[in-house]
């Protein structure tokens, strides 16, 4: 549990820390099978503001619930609950809330503070339970807070792996109770001098790091100084976009954003919501950045700050001879596990190993020998970057755990000390290696995610500074320091009297990675950089920018004294009807806009107007938009010569006074044969202002033709002439005319037969209108019911709502209006053929049209079609025409797969066999809409897949060097052994008696070799490759002394001294006494290497990661000892060489689209 003492709202997570938003208040159902148990332990008898909950959920697969809450336990004085989704929240992982229990009841304006971790305890293991710790302030718009993603289902639900047992789920949330702290009132720049950086979703890691380096000066002024033009764009920038993002950091008043830089690197939203390690991103930049600065002034700034140099050794011990090599490295990996501080970590990592006995060294000339290996410094770099490798691989798990012990740091680390015992014989003794700490970046939660931020002092004085996104604040040093050892801290008793034991938890905040700069380099480094660094195009660029925002955020801190008004006219229409605007008039955002004083008087405002349009004012006439009741947004009514009198800010709270922000006009101009202005007609009460649109069903094409004042007691038929004349039709052209707005009923009174209405409320019509509903019924219902109770209930989806005109009736008894528009067609005449032959088909295709992007799935990048569906299509008809524009002539082998808005990538589960009735269903993600649908073609019928168990084993040819994905479908009661049965008869066997295996890889490793009689219904291919070979002879027939051991391929990277492995993982047979020259000939032949690529091969056992090189002369058994063969072993026979395979075009050991993406900047 962790309940730390908080700084104030770290409210981000790499794991996409959300509120859960959206549901229903209140707890849902709970289903009959799923019994739960709950306990609560707390500090004291009273109520303290720290406790802990447990939660025993049984039965916990066989819940059907999509969502499910806890008891409600109390902390604090406050009531909660944990909120879970079992089957995760539209994600294939455990999701996972702690909820405010009350929040329904709780006053206006509530808010608490808690500090709190959430965990699925594993119960064989404990200490690799699942747990992850934030903090946040609850209120009414978030009043539950955790992690969508909380750990991958697969994990989960594997009996094996000990979060199931029984299948019985255990939840624990520990919860600490702060008071709350004004987070937004916080002025970073103000307090401290310097500001932070925005978090994109998931770069808190970026942030730490970027901050770290900025304010290392001597590499901010490299930076600087790299080359860049004022053609470049920081997007496509490296250089420019990291200048731009110094600059601003140097002198902005407010966080800033990393947006430029990340879409610089390459990444698209996804990488920036895709969490990654610190460590990774400051190797890949440092790198990318030490090849952008090759060949310019700046190169070799990354070697002179942060390369070391050490010298690995072997010497011998009874002869002379010693060998060694020398590596560089950019960072330092110090071990944390077994070391209680710095110099410790460095004490292991300089310990001399000895080469005795059946391990002794082959050296050249003397045979084996009686040797001592190790490591030893040639020189530290000025900037010493020391990564302490806090996540670590428990092999006996089998999984990566983080070592949360207590770790000391000193603020001076002398690596001089004991006669400079770190350093090698040739290492320059004149150069003093005392080193004062400069950053300490921190790593909070656990090793599925967490949250990072640094601690800096960027003079090196001793006030630090907490650097966390966009908060910074001022530290002391035991903040920086000492609470960041990690280990474990014991809460204070709350009820000294009360003989209770001390309420201890683990630390899961602690020091990740260690930045000290060289004592007698600091004022160097350390160095003052000032705009004559900064190229002047970049300084001009920049400026620009910051007096760009600068006059956005006074136009924000003075929008109390402005009035911003937006002026359609008739120009507006013509331009946007027809190509954007098709059921309304005009779209206000694209209308010219004034900002004025409030205080400005109106005929002022109409000399600016003139200045704009050219139009005198003695011919403008102003007319208000005005909302009605029908939800349509059109001219309502001309401005009186007594409000033109007022002032601006008088006329916006007239015109709106729900939402004052702006003031919208329409400006009325009338213009002579001439094409002059005239002077605006009388308008009367009997007058109304309609405008009109023509309707084109050959073209398919709608425009506005213009607009007219009518008498509203005058028919229709009374201007067919003039409507005749503004289409260009003959005089005596046959039209029908139609109203076009948008009702909110339409839609939803033919979908609810069941709303009974009283006769009352429908004067006009002799029965229910729901019954036989006319056009004319409808929407006089609509006008009238807008206050019915029975309706307000109700949220309606707006529609088309497009009705003929009736000639014979008067405008009046149509119920029109000023503002409201008719739409007029041609009559069409027998026999004509049209795709949308009258204006309301064609309204409802426009309103309805969805032109939805199709990706494969398997290759969503490269290939993507277009199709133009409807919105109320059916799966049926999107799957029809999917089907048909791939030429398939069976639409049921059409899967379908919805898009992620937030990853930009495929959800992690497919649509259903009908299991969505909408196109627009299947396009909604959360709040959102996308326009992104995946596919993928089945080689059999989807209802019928659907019944299967369907399982992607990648076969491997016993004698070629073959790999092929075979897709096995089987009941889902089938074992292995059925599996194996129906692989032999798809595949090519090297005998007819050939045993298959089945094995479970995962990265490169070999994990498990599955048993015959396992069920494959927990089989899961979504995280796994399942990899089938045919069972070798000899390890049939295993003699008492053979060795059966796993063989990896790896490459060390020396920047970070780390193992990668690749390739393909094999099993080995290894004789008694057999040496490693023998065994070379027998794997060469196994993987048919050529000569010359085989020789550069080296060949090393690895244990706990560390290569430890073998001679050919070794006995390799001796290095292994007896093991059983279905797990992962800690020791394996690692084939270091390039990876020069091709990439296969398979991932089965991958989550279906996710992957967990090293970081890579492509630019």
């Amino acid at each position: 549990m962790t309940l730390m003492t908080p700084s104030p709202l770290d409210q981000e997570d790499d794991e996409m820390l959300v509120p859960h938003s959206e549901f229903p208040d209140g707890p849902q159902p709970m289903e009959a099978q799923a019994e739960t148990a709950n306990t609560v332990d707390t500090q004291a008898a009273d109520d303290p503001p720290s406790g802990r909950f447990t939660w025993t959920i049984e039965n916990f697969s066989r819940l059907n619930t999509k969502k499910l809450y806890s008891d409600i336990f109390v902390v604090g004085g406050y009531k909660w609950r944990i909120l879970i989704f079992p089957k995760g929240n539209n994600v294939d992982h455990l999701s996972i809330y702690l909820d405010v229990a009350d929040s329904a009841t709780l006053p206006y304006g509530w808010s608490r503070y808690a500090h709190f971790s959430l965990a699925v305890i594993n119960q064989i293991h404990n200490k690799f339970s699942v747990r992850k710790e934030t903090q946040h302030q609850f209120n009414a718009r978030e009043s539950d807070w955790g992690f969508t993603s909380f750990m991958a289902l697969g994990e989960l639900y594997n009996p094996g792996r000990g979060y199931l047992v029984n299948d019985t789920c255990i939840i624990e949330a520990d919860v600490a109770v702060r008071r709350i702290v004004d987070y937004w009132s916080h002025d970073s720049k103000k307090e401290t001098g310097y500001v932070g950086l925005k978090n994109q979703g998931a770069t808190c890691y970026m942030n730490s790091l970027l901050q770290t380096l900025y304010h290392i000066p001597y590499f901010r002024k490299a930076v600087y100084h790299m080359p860049t033009t004022e053609n470049d764009m920081p997007s496509g920038s490296i250089p420019l976009a990291l200048q731009s993002l110094f600059y601003k950091l140097q002198y902005s008043e407010t966080s800033v954003a990393t947006k430029e830089l990340t879409k610089s690197f390459g990444w698209d939203t996804y990488d920036s919501f895709m969490q990654h390690d610190v460590q990774e991103l400051n190797r890949v930049l440092s790198e990318k950045l030490e090849d952008k600065m090759k060949g310019t002034v700046v190169e070799g700034t990354i070697q002179q700050l942060f390369e070391g140099h050490h010298m690995n050794y072997i010497e011998c011990i009874n002869v002379d001879y010693k060998s060694t090599r020398k590596e560089s490295f950019y960072d330092l990996q110090l071990d944390v596990k077994g070391c209680r501080d710095v110099y410790a970590s460095f004490d292991k990592y300089v310990e001399v190993e000895r080469l005795e006995g059946d391990n002794k060294y082959h050296a050249e000339q003397h045979g084996l020998q009686d040797a001592k290996k190790g490591v030893l410094f040639i020189d530290f770099p000025p900037v010493l970057q020391l990564q302490l490798k806090r996540f670590e691989y428990d092999f006996m798990r089998d999984t990566m755990v983080k070592i949360n012990d207590r770790y000391e740091f000193p603020l001076q680390l002398d690596l001089d000390r004991e006669n400079g015992k770190y350093l090698s014989p040739e290492a320059d003794r004149s150069v003093r290696n005392l080193y004062t700490l400069h950053s300490v970046l921190v790593h909070s939660g656990g090793v599925h995610g967490g949250h990072y931020y640094a601690y800096i002092r960027p003079t090196l004085s001793d006030q630090w500074f907490k650097f966390d996104d966009e908060r910074v604040t001022k530290e002391d040093v035991k903040r920086a320091l000492e609470e960041q050892y990690g280990g474990e801290e014991e809460l204070p008793q709350t009820n000294p009297g009360f003989n209770n034991s001390p309420f201890k938890f683990t630390k899961y905040s602690n020091a990740y990675m260690l930045v000290y700069i060289r004592e007698s380099d600091k004022d160097k480094i350390i160095c003052n950089v000032d705009e004559k660094d900064i190229a002047e195009h970049l300084r001009i660029r920049l400026k620009k920018e910051q007096e760009e925002k600068e006059k956005k955020r006074k136009e924000k801190a003075e929008a109390h004294l402005y009035t911003i008004i937006k002026v359609a006219c008739n120009e507006d229409l013509v331009e946007q009807i027809g190509k954007e605007i098709y059921f309304d008039l005009v779209d206000h955002d694209k209308v010219r806009s004034f900002r004025v004083q409030r205080q400005m008087a109106f005929n002022q405002f109409k000399e600016e107007v003139t200045k704009e349009f050219g139009i005198p004012v003695q011919f403008q006439r102003f007319w208000l938009w005005a909302k009605r009741q029908n939800h349509t947004y059109r001219p309502n009514r001309p401005l009186t010569p007594q409000e033109e009198a007022q002032c601006v800010g008088q006329l916006r709270e007239v015109s709106n006074k729900a939402n004052n922000a702006e003031l919208k006009l329409f400006l009325e101009v009338e213009l002579g044969l001439d094409m002059r202005p005239l002077p605006p007609p009388e308008k009367t009460k009997e007058d109304i202002l309609l405008f009109f649109k023509l309707y084109d069903p050959a073209k398919e094409e709608l425009r506005y033709v213009g607009r007219l004042f009518i008498k509203i007691n005058s028919k229709p038929g009374e201007i067919l002439a003039t409507l005749n004349e503004m289409a260009g039709f003959a005089p005596d052209e046959e039209i029908d005319l139609y109203e076009v707005s948008y009702p909110c009923l339409l839609d939803t009174l033919f979908k609810l037969p069941f709303l009974l209405l009283p006769h009352s409320l429908c004067p006009h019509t002799p029965t229910n209108p729901l019954v036989a509903p006319s056009l004319y019924g409808i929407w006089y219902l609509r006008r009238s019911l807008v206050t019915s109770s029975a309706v307000q209930e109700i949220k309606f989806e707006p529609n088309v709502m497009c009705e003929p005109v009736d000639k014979r009736m008067t405008f009046r008894g149509s119920q029109l209006e000023d503002g409201d528009i008719i739409c007029f067609q041609k009559t069409v005449r027998a026999g004509e053929q049209y795709r949308y032959p009258e204006v309301p088909m064609y309204m409802e295709y426009v309103h309805n049209r969805q032109v939805v992007r199709f990706r494969s799935l398997e290759k969503p990048k490269d290939d993507e079609f277009s199709l133009e569906l409807s919105k109320t299509h059916n799966y049926d008809d999107v799957v029809e025409r999917v089907a048909a524009h791939l030429g398939l002539d069976d639409p049921s082998k059409i899967r379908l797969t919805p898009h992620n808005c937030y990853s930009q990538q495929p959800k992690p589960q497919p649509i259903k066999y009908r299991g969505v009735e909408r196109l627009a269903d299947m396009l909604v993600h959360y709040n959102q809409t996308s326009d992104i649908l995946y596919y993928e073609v089945l080689d059999i019928p989807l209802p019928e897949l659907q019944g299967l168990k369907t399982l992607k084993v990648a076969f491997h040819h016993a004698t070629k060097d073959e790999v092929v994905i075979h897709t096995i479908r089987l009941p889902k009661y089938s074992t292995v052994g059925d599996v194996i049965n129906d692989l032999k008869s798809k595949v090519e066997l090297s005998h007819p008696n050939a045993e298959l295996r089945l094995l479970e890889v995962f990265y490169h490793k070999i994990y498990k070799i599955f048993p015959l009689n396992e069920k494959i219904e927990n089989i899961n291919d979504q995280y796994w490759t399942l990899r089938a070979e045919e069972i070798p002879e000899e390890e049939k027939n295993l003699g008492p002394h053979d060795r059966l051991i796993h063989v990896y391929h790896f490459m060390k990277d020396p920047a970070q001294n780390q193992v990668q492995n690749f390739g393909e993982p094999f099993f080995l047979v290894i004789h008694e006494g057999e040496t490693l020259a023998e065994i070379k000939v027998r794997i060469q032949k196994k993987l048919q290497v050529p000569d010359e690529e085989f020789a550069k091969w080296k060949f090393a056992f690895l244990s706990m990661g560390r290569p430890d090189y073998l001679e050919d002369n070794e006995i390799l058994s001796a290095r292994f000892q007896r093991r059983d063969v279905y797990g992962a072993w800690e020791q394996y026979l690692g084939l270091e060489h390039a990876d020069n395979a091709p990439k296969r075009s398979y991932a089965v050991n991958q989550n279906r689209h996710t992957f967990e993406k090293p970081v890579r900047i492509y630019n």
